[in-house]
């Protein structure tokens, strides 16, 4: 690999990363400002790693993206779901779990190259945590 493809490929993860940062941040910021179990560090950590494993494989196996991608999908679930947790008959995380796993995706997208598109994805996610909740169906608190 020559010097310029080098430096143009190591250019692509800074750009990369400043991009995952400020996804990660904003939606951290927001479930951490709600004083959720995952806020800016774990959305940012998972954000860029998807990023570096998108791009790895991208540069590495470029006819193989899909095999890591799809294993970037269940390693997520996997840590989203521990997060999820049943309390007084409540199921609690699964909002911060769908972020996580959004993050990821954000990541993804950001390591294909399709930076429109992650901050689409980014402002829209940060809508949707805003928004009022319509519609959905809150369990009677338990006394006791």
């Amino acid at each position: 690999m020559a010097v310029s493809d080098m430096l143009s490929l190591e250019l692509q993860f800074l750009i990369g990363f400043i991009f995952c940062f400020v996804a990660g941040f904003f939606i951290g910021y927001e479930r951490g400002s709600r004083e959720k179990p995952a806020g800016v560090r774990t959305h940012v950590l998972v954000c860029m790693g998807a990023m570096l494993f998108t791009q790895l494989s991208t540069a590495v196996d470029p006819n193989s993206t899909s095999r890591i991608a799809a294993n970037i999908v269940v390693g997520i679930g996997f840590l989203g779901a521990g997060i999820i947790m049943h309390y007084k008959g409540a199921i609690l995380g699964v909002t911060t779990a769908a972020t996580i796993w959004m993050s990821a995706a954000i990541g993804m997208t950001i390591g294909f190259g399709w930076y429109l598109v992650s901050i689409i994805a980014t402002l829209l996610s940060f809508l949707v945590l805003r928004m009022p909740h319509f519609g959905e169906h809150h369990p009677p608190t338990v006394k006791g």
